[in-house]
């Protein structure tokens, strides 16, 4: 089954309230609406775009009541398939989180290191899978949105600040810069022209 931009709204928005940090909300919708304008300059459907941003953080709903390794992927992609959305719906709840279908490939390390968990081999291989178009929108939209735009530069430090430096880290932010290269090629210019607000928010 299909899902639209819309009812991706409604399935997030539904969450104010009932969780106890909504900042996850805002940034999905940050995510969602940027994710949308990239689609639309690439001539892609932008609605579908939208859709998987505003719920590629939908398991953050669940405050981590899956126990265990990635719970906010493994809570979302489950989520997801279980209201009988398609596959690549619940897929992104798991895909937006690392860069280069590499596991190691990620912005922060948490409780990602416990490689014994059964919920890191199925991730390992989840993501082996080629990323489509919308899903390495979803990459880089997450590495710009906070509740507001921002240059992957200033969302590397907040990253940073939040969640520390760890082994990792140098070779995430190199992958980030590369796939920001990567859309600046597709679009044929700078990929910030399409977000003035982001100079704003510096």
């Amino acid at each position: 089954m299909k899902l639209s931009s819309v009812v991706a709204k409604e399935l997030l928005d539904k969450e104010h309230g009932p969780v106890r940090n909504e900042r996850f909300i805002n940034h999905s919708t940050c995510v969602g609406k940027a994710a949308s304008r990239i689609a639309e300059a690439l001539n892609l459907d932008s609605d579908k775009a939208g859709a998987l941003g505003y719920i590629h953080d939908i398991g953050k709903r669940f405050e981590h009541k899956e126990t265990g390794v990635f719970p906010h992927s493994i809570d979302g992609y489950n989520y997801i398939k279980k209201l009988g959305y398609d596959e690549e719906y619940a897929g992104i709840c798991i895909k937006h989180s690392f860069l280069n279908n590499d596991i190691d490939c990620i912005a922060n390390d948490r409780d990602e290191t416990d490689r014994d968990n059964p919920n890191f081999a199925f991730v390992k291989n989840y993501i082996e899978k080629e990323y489509s178009i919308y899903e390495k929108i979803i990459n880089l939209c997450d590495l710009m949105c906070t509740d507001k735009i921002l240059t992957i530069e200033k969302r590397m430090i907040d990253l940073l600040l939040r969640h520390g430096v760890y082994a990792k880290t140098y070779y995430h932010i190199e992958e980030t810069f590369k796939l920001k290269a990567y859309f600046d090629e597709l679009l044929g210019y700078n990929l910030y022209d399409l977000f003035p607000e982001a100079k704003e928010n510096l």
